[in-house]
This record gives C-alpha cells, sequence and structure tokens, in this order.
C-alpha cells in the first residue's frame, strides 16, 4: 500500500487517528509557513519532499535501532503544527540538520536563515501526518502510515511532498 492509500485509509477508519480536519490543519500550516516567508508552491514541494526525506531515514535509523516502537514513539511525542526546534534536534540531530541546510540550499536557493527558520514547523508537521495512522486508543500499536512511510517493501516509492499534494487535491485545498 502506498503512503497516499495508507493516509486516505487512516481518515476513514475511526479508530485511527487522521481525519479531514487533522490534515486540513496541516495543509493550513504549510500554506501559512510558505506565505509567511514568500515562498511559492513548486518550492514548497521540494521543502517538504527532501525535508520527508531526511525524516524518512532518521525514523528508519530509530527503527533498526530499537524497533517499530521506538520510531512510533518520536512521531508520538514530536508531531504538531507548531514550531518546535526540539522536534528538529531529537529527529534530525545536528549533523543531519547540517545536511538537510545545505541540500535544501542547493535545491531551492532559498537563504540558510529561511530554511533554518522552517526547519522547526516542517519537522513537527512532517510527523503529525505520519501520526495520522496511530490508533486513538492504542498510540503504540501497529501505524500502516508510518509502516508505509518507512517503506517496508523498500519500492522506493515513498514522498511526504507528494503525498501532501495528493492530500490537497484530494480536500480541495
Amino acid at each position: 500500500m502506498g503512503l497516499f492509500d495508507a493516509v486516505l485509509s487512516a481518515v476513514s477508519n475511526p479508530s485511527q487517528q487522521a481525519n479531514p480536519s487533522q490534515l486540513g490543519s496541516i495543509l493550513n500550516t504549510v500554506q501559512q509557513m510558505s506565505n509567511s516567508n514568500g515562498i511559492d508552491a513548486g518550492t514548497t514541494q521540494t521543502l517538504v519532499s527532501v525535508v520527508g526525506g531526511y525524516v524518512q531515514s532518521a525514523l528508519q535509523q530509530q527503527q533498526a535501532t530499537g524497533g517499530a516502537g521506538q520510531a512510533q514513539a518520536m512521531v508520538n511525542q514530536y508531531s504538531g503544527t507548531g514550531p518546535n526546534p526540539q522536534a528538529v534536534n531529537a529527529v534530525l540531530g545536528p549533523v543531519m540538520q547540517q545536511q538537510v541546510v545545505q541540500d535544501l540550499i542547493q535545491r531551492t536557493g532559498l537563504p540558510p536563515q529561511t530554511i533554518q527558520a522552517i526547519l522547526p514547523t516542517l519537522v513537527p508537521l512532517a510527523l503529525k501526518f505520519l501520526q495520522g495512522g496511530a490508533h486513538t486508543e492504542n498510540p503504540q500499536a501497529g501505524n500502516p502510515v508510518l509502516s508505509a512511510f518507512l517503506d517496508k517493501n523498500n519500492d522506493g516509492s515513498v514522498d511526504l511532498g507528494d503525498a501532501l499534494n495528493m492530500a490537497g487535491q484530494f480536500f480541495n485545498r
């Protein structure tokens, strides 16, 4: 199952956290962040995709060392729709943060100050998106959205920017 399919399934499953309001909140926050920083839609999608790729790598490392429960615990602890510098530090760490900033400078042409200012919003949003697959009654139970994001079948077809773009189209945002 692809990431977007997992999200749609979670939205339609009342025992999972995802719902149209949650996705709308994520999409609105991304749009507000873009507007307040003068970033166009294409650049925003690049930002979300690249940050999503690094979050994916970090969560895959968490899963490899501590199991799926550890990755889910990180998602639960640091997800949100507001800026959270602690989420950036916990998920990416200092070395990966520098790689993200350099990668985004190269891909978007945005100044490093802008990128560093938006990372505390993008990382918790990525985690909030992934948290949608968590069960409402037992957050530590299996999360199909997180599993699809971590690409358990290793087909390489995971892109958070594309998934958010499809969600925006699906919900007409």
